[in-house]
């Protein structure tokens, strides 16, 4: 799995979620990004899932969520990769979310999100990944009360 590789997974990650926020949802295209099952980790526990249809629901969900409280861009702002072995890293991931509400400028976010990335079949995917307190950091910057 070569740092080039991982960038463009992550430059399409980001071309779908774009699609996404606009209202664009192809949770199979997404879903496809993903291992058949993964692991998540964040200060709400860890959870075990299954890439299924009840996954691409929460997909679509999770994206009609992000549109309701103003996420109106997501930007990959750099991959660092860290290599296990050579099926296997930990893609560090730098994003940039942008806020916006009716009346009041653009606000930007910035945080991290660790993905543990498995080559499957000659392509990077993601199965498992770790994420700090997101809804912690939008109440800090006021965009969920």
């Amino acid at each position: 799995m070569t740092p080039e590789a991982v960038e463009r997974f992550f430059g399409r990650y980001e071309r779908f979620f774009t699609q996404s926020l606009a209202g664009e949802v192809d949770g199979g295209a997404m879903a496809a990004l993903y291992a058949p099952a993964f692991i998540a980790a964040s200060p709400l526990g860890v959870m075990a899932g299954r890439n299924d249809d009840a996954f691409h629901r929460a997909l679509s969900d999770g994206y009609a969520q992000y549109r309701a409280i103003g996420t109106i861009g997501m930007r990959v702002r750099g991959v660092t990769l860290s290599p296990i072995d050579p099926l296997h890293a930990v893609a560090h991931v730098d994003w940039t979310a942008t806020y916006g509400k009716p009346g009041q400028p653009p606000v930007d976010i910035d945080f991290t999100v660790h993905y543990l990335m498995q080559e499957w079949e000659g392509h990077p995917r993601i199965f498992g990944w770790i994420s700090g307190d997101e809804q912690a950091l939008l109440r800090q910057h006021g965009i969920i009360p």
